[in-house]
Protein backbone atom coordinates (compact mmCIF):
# COMPACT_ATOMS: atom_id res chain seq x y z
CA UNK A 1 0.00 0.00 0.00
CA UNK A 2 1.26 3.35 -0.75
CA UNK A 3 2.48 5.06 2.27
CA UNK A 4 2.43 8.90 2.83
CA UNK A 5 5.81 10.65 2.43
CA UNK A 6 6.26 13.09 5.18
CA UNK A 7 8.00 15.95 4.61
CA UNK A 8 10.28 17.02 8.43
CA UNK A 9 9.80 20.10 9.48
CA UNK A 10 11.78 21.75 12.14
CA UNK A 11 9.53 20.19 14.94
CA UNK A 12 9.75 16.28 14.15
CA UNK A 13 12.67 16.42 12.20
CA UNK A 14 14.50 14.08 15.01
CA UNK A 15 11.81 11.46 14.72
CA UNK A 16 12.05 11.40 10.89
CA UNK A 17 15.68 11.08 11.03
CA UNK A 18 15.55 7.89 13.51
CA UNK A 19 13.68 6.51 11.60
CA UNK A 20 15.95 6.52 8.68
CA UNK A 21 18.02 4.98 10.49
CA UNK A 22 15.57 2.17 11.24
CA UNK A 23 15.34 3.72 15.33
CA UNK A 24 12.00 5.13 16.92
CA UNK A 25 12.18 8.46 18.90
CA UNK A 26 9.79 9.90 21.09
CA UNK A 27 10.00 12.81 23.40
CA UNK A 28 10.44 12.16 26.54
CA UNK A 29 9.73 14.69 29.46
CA UNK A 30 12.74 14.16 32.40
CA UNK A 31 10.99 16.35 34.81
CA UNK A 32 7.56 14.62 34.52
CA UNK A 33 9.01 11.14 33.54
CA UNK A 34 6.68 11.16 31.04
CA UNK A 35 6.79 10.57 27.09
CA UNK A 36 5.28 12.31 24.20
CA UNK A 37 3.76 12.27 21.12
CA UNK A 38 3.44 13.51 18.48
CA UNK A 39 6.20 15.88 19.33
CA UNK A 40 4.88 19.54 20.80
CA UNK A 41 7.56 22.33 21.26
CA UNK A 42 7.01 21.91 25.39
CA UNK A 43 5.94 19.18 27.64
CA UNK A 44 1.91 19.04 27.75
CA UNK A 45 2.43 18.15 31.04
CA UNK A 46 4.87 20.73 32.95
CA UNK A 47 5.08 23.33 29.58
CA UNK A 48 8.74 23.23 30.11
CA UNK A 49 11.16 23.04 26.99
CA UNK A 50 14.36 22.27 28.99
CA UNK A 51 13.42 19.35 29.98
CA UNK A 52 12.03 17.61 27.20
CA UNK A 53 14.64 15.54 25.07
CA UNK A 54 14.58 12.96 22.03
CA UNK A 55 14.68 9.39 23.52
CA UNK A 56 14.83 5.72 21.60
CA UNK A 57 12.22 3.16 22.49
CA UNK A 58 11.95 -0.04 21.37
CA UNK A 59 8.55 0.01 19.80
CA UNK A 60 7.01 -3.48 20.83
CA UNK A 61 2.93 -3.16 21.86
CA UNK A 62 -0.25 -4.39 22.05
CA UNK A 63 -3.47 -3.81 19.63
CA UNK A 64 -5.87 -1.74 21.58
CA UNK A 65 -8.54 -1.15 18.49
CA UNK A 66 -8.49 -1.66 14.92
CA UNK A 67 -10.90 -1.08 12.07
CA UNK A 68 -10.64 -2.95 8.47
CA UNK A 69 -11.51 -0.66 5.83
CA UNK A 70 -13.28 -1.80 2.93
CA UNK A 71 -13.67 1.25 0.74
CA UNK A 72 -12.17 4.52 0.14
CA UNK A 73 -12.46 7.18 -2.28
CA UNK A 74 -8.44 7.06 -2.62
CA UNK A 75 -7.87 5.69 -6.02
CA UNK A 76 -4.39 4.94 -5.22
CA UNK A 77 -5.57 2.96 -1.92
CA UNK A 78 -8.22 0.67 -3.81
CA UNK A 79 -5.53 -1.94 -5.19
CA UNK A 80 -5.09 -2.81 -1.08
CA UNK A 81 -9.04 -3.26 -0.02
CA UNK A 82 -9.50 -4.54 2.71
CA UNK A 83 -6.42 -3.21 4.76
CA UNK A 84 -6.36 -3.13 8.46
CA UNK A 85 -5.55 -0.20 10.59
CA UNK A 86 -4.92 0.06 13.99
CA UNK A 87 -4.15 1.94 17.62
CA UNK A 88 -0.92 0.76 19.00
CA UNK A 89 -0.04 1.04 22.72
CA UNK A 90 3.31 1.45 22.93
CA UNK A 91 4.41 -1.01 25.86
CA UNK A 92 7.28 1.41 27.26
CA UNK A 93 5.83 4.55 26.67
CA UNK A 94 2.66 4.55 28.71
CA UNK A 95 -0.26 6.43 27.48
CA UNK A 96 1.22 6.95 23.78
CA UNK A 97 -0.78 5.48 21.07
CA UNK A 98 0.23 5.07 17.03
CA UNK A 99 -1.61 4.46 14.45
CA UNK A 100 -0.55 1.44 11.52
CA UNK A 101 -1.41 -0.19 8.81
CA UNK A 102 -0.15 -3.32 10.06
CA UNK A 103 1.62 -4.45 6.73
CA UNK A 104 2.10 -7.59 5.58
CA UNK A 105 -1.39 -9.16 8.17
CA UNK A 106 -4.40 -10.37 7.05
CA UNK A 107 -7.61 -8.79 8.91
CA UNK A 108 -8.09 -12.11 10.05
CA UNK A 109 -5.03 -12.40 12.45
CA UNK A 110 -5.85 -8.65 14.00
CA UNK A 111 -7.49 -9.06 17.60
CA UNK A 112 -7.10 -6.51 20.32
CA UNK A 113 -4.65 -7.51 23.03
CA UNK A 114 -2.34 -8.87 19.97
CA UNK A 115 0.85 -8.05 20.80
CA UNK A 116 3.04 -6.19 17.81
CA UNK A 117 6.72 -5.27 16.92
CA UNK A 118 8.30 -2.53 14.92
CA UNK A 119 9.35 -2.37 10.92
CA UNK A 120 10.39 0.41 8.68
CA UNK A 121 8.89 0.92 5.39
CA UNK A 122 9.99 3.49 2.76
CA UNK A 123 7.71 5.87 1.50
CA UNK A 124 7.96 5.80 -2.94
CA UNK A 125 8.18 9.34 -3.26
CA UNK A 126 10.52 10.71 -0.83
CA UNK A 127 12.17 7.28 0.29
CA UNK A 128 11.66 8.45 3.78
CA UNK A 129 11.23 5.83 6.17
CA UNK A 130 7.97 6.12 8.43
CA UNK A 131 7.57 3.41 11.72
CA UNK A 132 4.80 0.67 11.16
CA UNK A 133 3.78 -2.56 13.10
CA UNK A 134 3.63 -6.05 12.10
CA UNK A 135 1.88 -9.09 14.27
CA UNK A 136 3.75 -11.26 16.25
CA UNK A 137 3.12 -14.56 14.84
Amino acid sequence: MPRQSPIPEPLDREFYAAANDERLVLQHCARCDRWQYPPEPVCAECARADTLAWRETDGRGTIHSFAVIHDTQVASLRPDLPYTVAVIGLDACPGIVMLSQLPGTESDDVRIGRPVRLTFLTTEATGQKVPEWEVVA
